[in-house]
């Protein structure tokens, strides 16, 4: 076996066994680091949470004031049979209003 030869089994060798696991590593490391949150996407995903669960109980205040109000108000709203809500969530809704019920 001659000098390049040796050189370049040296190199295949080196390529190989050191730079491929390290190329692999490294991009695996980088994938689980940005694939984690940080405290200030953890931070707006808890405010957001929040004021969607605010606005949440807004609508069902604003749903309790108007039914007791008029209580065909949805009819009214909606006079259309295919644009009106599904009875389910729609009972489901009230049910939550009348008992308090948070989700």
């Amino acid at each position: 076996m001659d000098a390049p030869e040796f050189f370049g089994l040296v190199v295949t060798m080196l390529v190989l066994f050191i730079g491929l696991p390290w190329l692999i590593f490294h991009y695996i490391t980088r994938w689980k680091t940005a694939a984690t949150l940080t405290g200030s996407d953890e931070k707006l995903l808890d405010e957001l949470h929040d004021m969607a669960r605010r606005l949440d109980d807004r609508l069902c205040s604003i749903e309790r004031i108007m039914t007791a109000e008029n209580p065909n108000w949805r009819q009214q709203c909606l006079p259309n049979q295919s644009m009106r809500l599904d009875d389910d969530l729609t009972a489901d809704r009230t049910q939550r209003i009348f008992t308090g019920e948070n989700r």
